[in-house]
């Protein structure tokens, strides 16, 4: 199955480039559609360019907190120079959606 999500361009840009190997969502109905050997295509918000990667593995979490505990830094989207911080997908997604869905991290192969 092919699915299509849309991204940040840093974000883009660190899974086009296997930098950023883990996209984290909620797991929403819409990512509970997700299996591993699916494809997903990525568009840029900015440039509206796409990436087409293959699902590897899926890690389901109670919430970010644990996802950040599980996984480095690196793979989920932070530089060496960075601190990686559960809070920050707050900007993304409220406590009350994350306690109703919980969270995925998505594997990606390019």
């Amino acid at each position: 199955m092919k699915h299509k999500m849309s991204l940040q361009h840093e974000s883009f840009v660190k899974i086009k480039t296997k930098t950023k190997t883990i996209e984290m969502r909620l797991f929403d109905e819409k990512r509970s559609k997700i299996s591993v050997g699916d494809d997903i295509v990525f568009v840029d918000n900015s440039t509206k360019e796409t990436n087409t990667c293959k699902v590897s593995n899926l890690f389901k979490y109670k919430d970010f907190d644990e996802l950040y505990s599980n996984h480095d830094k690196i793979s989920i989207g932070y530089s060496e120079n960075e601190i990686a911080n559960p809070n920050d997908m707050l900007a993304y997604y409220s406590k009350e959606q994350i306690e109703k869905y919980g969270v995925v991290g998505i594997e990606l192969l390019p």
